[in-house]
C-alpha cells in the first residue's frame, strides 16, 4: 500500500477550503480516470474566482464591482447555477460566440478568403442570429452544407465563398475542419476524393456587383478529380455512397453528418466547447480528430456527444453542463506538482484573447482603440466605442489585436489564434504609452474612487474591477502604505497602482 500523500493548504485568495468532489456526471467520468493514473482532483475555487472565470468563459468581459458584491453576498446554495443559466441568455453570451464561430468559419474580407465586406457583415449578422436564438446545431450545419443564393442576401452561402480556392477538394477540407474535427489534407486521396464527390456539383455564378455571386446546386456540372478520373463518392469511414437523382449531393452529405450514429459531428463539437471552458481539448488539437490521436477520457467525450443528441443538438446544455461541473470549478493550482493537464485535475491557466484584453481594458479606462482595414474600399467606419468581440470582419484589426494573437481567419484552425504570452506583450503592457494613458486618463477609475472615498474602500474597489476579488490583507497593508506616502499626489499613486494591478499575471489570465 502507498502512503497517502499529504495535502498542501489552500492558497487564501483563489482556493476554498473544500477539496473538489463529483458533482456531476462529467466529474464521475473524469474522477475515474483520475482513480486511475493516481491523481487527486484539486480545491474547489471561491466564488470571487468562479464569477471572473464564467463571465470570461461565457461573455469574453468581467463582471462589474456591482455584480460580484451582489454575488458574494447571496448566501444561497445554488447561486453559481443561477449565474451560468444568467449568463448563457446574456448578450455577452452572443458576441462571444459570435467572434468564436466567426474564426472558424473564416469570416473576413479579401485575401485568402474571397468575401467583400458587404458579404462579411451579412454572414456575421446571420451567425449572431443563429446564436442568439439557440438555433439547434444539426440545423446550424444542415443550413450552412446546403444554402443556396447570392451571398449578400443570402448569407449562409458563404461558407463556400470564405475559401481561398472553390474546388470541390477545398470544400471538402473546410467541411471536415468545420463539422467533423478532421484535418482531411492528411487524409488518403481515395478518402478526400470519395468526400470531395459531394461537393463537385456546387456552382457558382457572377452578378454585375463586384464580389456578389450566386451559389447554387447544378447537377449538370462534371468536375474530375486531381488524377483525372470521375469523383467517387465515399462517405468519411469508407462507406460507398451512391448519389440519388435530383437530389443536391450535399443534402445526402448533411443527411449522414448529423445523424446521431455519425461518430464525428457531435463528438467534435463537445470536445471543441471543452477546449474553450477548458483549456485543452478531449482531443488535443480540438480540430485534429484522428485514430492516432486518441481522446484522453473516450467515456466523457462519450457522454458529452450522447448529452448533445439526446437534448436536439442544444449546444447551451453543453456549456451548462459543463459550466456547473466540479471539474470546471477545479482550481488552476495543482494538489501535486506532477500532475498532468491531459488529466484534467486542475482548470488549465492561459492567457486572455486579445480581442478580450482590450475590451477590459477600454472599458475600465472609459478609452477606445482605434480600428483599421487594408481593404480600400468600401471603407469600413467603426463607432469609437466598437468592441473588438464584436468585430465582424477579420481583416479589421489593430496593432494591439496582431501583437496579442488575434487569429487571421485564413483556415479556420483553433491554431490560428495565439494565446501564448510573449515578451513583446510583456513589455507592451508595462512600458507602452497606449497602455499608460488609458490608465492615466481613466474617468471611469476616478469616478469610482469619488464614489469610494475612504481610501481602503477605494483600493477594495479597484481590485474587485480589475482582478474581480477583494484584496488579502497583505495586499492592502502594501497598496495602503504607498498610497499615503506624501512624497506623490493621491491621484498619481492611484494611477500606480492600477498600473501594478493591470500588469498583474492575474489580470490577463483566465485562472
Amino acid at each position: 500500500m502507498h502512503a497517502q500523500k499529504p495535502v498542501r493548504p489552500p492558497v487564501d485568495a483563489f482556493e476554498s477550503e473544500t477539496l473538489t468532489t463529483p458533482l456531476t456526471a462529467i466529474d464521475r467520468h473524469v474522477f475515474a480516470k483520475l482513480a486511475k493514473t493516481g491523481a487527486r482532483p484539486t480545491y474547489m475555487i471561491t466564488d470571487e474566482v468562479f464569477l471572473r472565470r464564467a463571465y470570461l468563459d461565457t461573455t469574453g468581459s468581467l463582471p462589474s464591482v456591482g455584480n460580484i458584491r451582489k454575488f458574494i453576498a447571496d448566501k444561497s446554495t445554488n447561486k453559481r447555477a443561477l449565474v451560468i443559466d444568467e449568463l448563457l441568455n446574456s448578450e455577452g453570451f452572443v458576441s462571444y460566440q459570435t467572434m468564436r464561430w466567426c474564426d472558424i468559419l473564416r469570416v473576413k474580407s479579401e485575401f485568402p478568403i474571397n468575401l467583400w465586406p458587404n458579404a462579411v457583415q451579412a454572414y456575421q449578422r446571420w451567425i449572431r442570429t443563429a446564436i442568439q436564438n439557440n438555433q439547434p446545431y444539426d440545423q446550424f450545419a444542415r443550413d450552412l452544407l446546403t444554402a443556396s443564393g447570392d451571398n449578400f442576401r443570402d448569407p449562409p452561402v458563404n461558407f463556400y465563398r470564405a475559401l481561398s480556392k472553390k474546388d470541390p477538394v477545398t470544400i471538402a477540407q473546410a467541411v471536415g475542419l468545420t463539422f467533423m474535427g478532421v484535418r482531411a489534407e492528411k487524409w488518403s486521396n481515395t478518402a478526400l476524393w470519395g468526400m470531395a464527390a459531394f461537393f463537385t456539383q456546387v456552382a457558382y455564378k457572377a452578378t454585375a456587383e463586384w464580389k456578389q455571386e450566386i451559389v447554387f446546386w447544378d447537377p449538370d456540372r462534371a468536375v474530375n478529380a486531381p488524377d483525372g478520373k470521375p469523383f467517387a463518392p465515399v462517405f468519411p469511414g469508407g462507406k460507398k455512397a451512391v448519389l440519388m437523382p435530383n437530389v443536391d449531393p450535399r443534402v445526402q452529405f448533411a443527411d449522414w453528418l448529423i445523424t446521431k450514429e455519425n461518430p464525428y459531428f457531435a463528438r467534435n463539437i463537445v470536445n471543441r466547447i471543452w477546449y474553450w471552458h477548458m483549456g485543452r481539448g478531449i482531443v488535443s488539437p480540438p480540430d485534429d480528430m484522428r485514430p492516432d490521436n486518441p481522446p484522453q477520457n473516450p467515456e466523457l467525450l462519450d457522454y458529452l456527444a450522447a448529452e448533445l443528441v439526446s437534448h436536439q443538438y442544444d449546444l447551451k446544455h453543453i456549456y451548462r453542463l459543463i459550466l456547473n461541473s466540479g471539474t470546471y470549478q477545479q482550481s488552476s493550482i495543482p494538489l501535486d506538482a506532477d500532475n498532468k493537464e491531459t488529466n484534467f485535475s486542475f482548470y488549465l491557466t492561459r492567457r486572455l484573447d486579445a480581442e478580450v484584453i482590450i475590451d477590459i481594458l477600454n472599458k475600465l479606462t472609459g478609452t477606445t482603440e482605434s480600428y483599421s482595414s487594408p481593404i480600400p474600399e468600401p471603407f469600413t467606419y467603426l463607432p469609437n466605442d466598437q468592441a473588438a468581440v464584436d468585430i465582424a470582419d477579420g481583416s479589421i484589426t489593430s496593432s494591439f489585436l496582431e501583437m496579442f494573437g488575434r487569429p487571421t481567419r485564413d483556415n479556420g484552425q483553433a491554431e490560428e489564434r495565439n494565446n501564448t504570452p510573449t515578451p513583446d506583450q510583456r513589455l507592451h503592457m508595462l512600458n507602452s504609452s497606449m497602455v499608460q494613458d488609458k490608465l492615466r486618463t481613466s474617468a471611469v477609475i476616478r469616478k469610482m474612487m469619488l464614489e469610494a472615498k475612504v481610501i481602503d474602500k477605494q483600493l477594495e474597489v479597484l481590485y474587485l474591477a480589475i482582478l474581480s476579488r477583494r484584496p488579502s490583507d497583505e495586499e492592502k497593508k502594501v497598496a495602503l502604505d504607498y498610497f499615503i506616502d506624501k512624497s506623490r499626489k493621491p491621484v498619481d499613486s492611484l494611477s500606480d497602482i492600477t498600473w501594478a494591478l493591470v500588469n498583474t499575471t492575474e489580470f490577463i489570465t483566465k485562472h
